[in-house]
């Protein structure tokens, strides 16, 4: 069975909203729904851990008993930045298997749940090939280019082994490391393989108002009549 982990401790700073955006309207409903929605139809997950800003705590609850979602919910107190956020909900996971998500991206499909689960690999990511040129930033020049066929546009869920990763976040801790997103956090510190499927480029993070906005078009082309 899975423990799901899913990332809603920010508040909202750069969407200037009374709410941190996981709580604004998308569709006609909460964004956190969407993801809760679907992680209701998978078997497989027997618990659900949001990671949530003390402040909106009582909010989220109030959300999932109002759409009368009926998975196990722990809802615990974030961290002050996302990797301590994940940390901490990984710690709390009662099951080995457990899968990462971000409530800022909520077009994931169950399918997409699904496929990360059945993979046989014990730690997988999404990723997207980079369609665009990259170049190495020296002060005011460019110095070089990435070799783009190298390169992985990391997208979430991710799902991992629990203790290898929990290893690699009590290291970083120690030494102060911040990463933004977990397979490299574990690849640099455990040497484990992260397998990589193939994302979709409507599985985006909302960040800003444009983003909410495009959303509402995202949703009525990509998810609309799909699991």
């Amino acid at each position: 069975m899975f423990s799901v982990i899913i990332l809603a401790g920010g508040t909202g700073s750069r969407m200037h909203q009374s709410v941190p955006k996981q709580f604004l309207a998308l569709a006609g409903k909460p964004m956190i729904l969407h993801t809760l929605e679907r992680l209701e139809r998978i078997d497989e997950v027997d618990e659900i851990i949001v990671s949530c800003h003390p402040h909106y705590k009582e909010l989220l609850q109030m959300h999932i008993d109002a759409y009368m979602l009926k998975k196990a919910y722990k809802i615990i107190d974030g961290g002050e930045t996302r990797q301590q956020s994940a940390y901490l909900g990984v710690k709390a996971a009662k099951n080995e298997d457990i899968i990462i998500h971000e409530a800022a991206r909520p077009f994931v499909t169950t399918q997409e749940f699904r496929d990360l689960i059945q993979c046989p690999a014990k730690n997988v990511t999404y990723g997207l090939d980079i369609p665009f040129t990259v170049s190495v930033r020296d002060g005011d020049a460019i110095s070089g280019l990435l070799e783009r066929d190298k390169l992985v546009n990391i997208q979430l869920p991710q799902k991992f082994e629990r203790e290898p990763l929990l290893r690699a976040y009590e290291q970083a801790e120690k030494e102060g490391n911040v990463f933004t997103e977990d397979t490299s956090l574990l690849i640099h510190y455990t040497g484990e393989q992260v397998h990589i499927l193939k994302g979709t480029p409507n599985n985006v993070k909302v960040t800003n108002t444009v983003d909410l906005i495009a959303g509402e078009m995202i949703y009525k082309e990509y998810i609309v009549g799909r699991d």
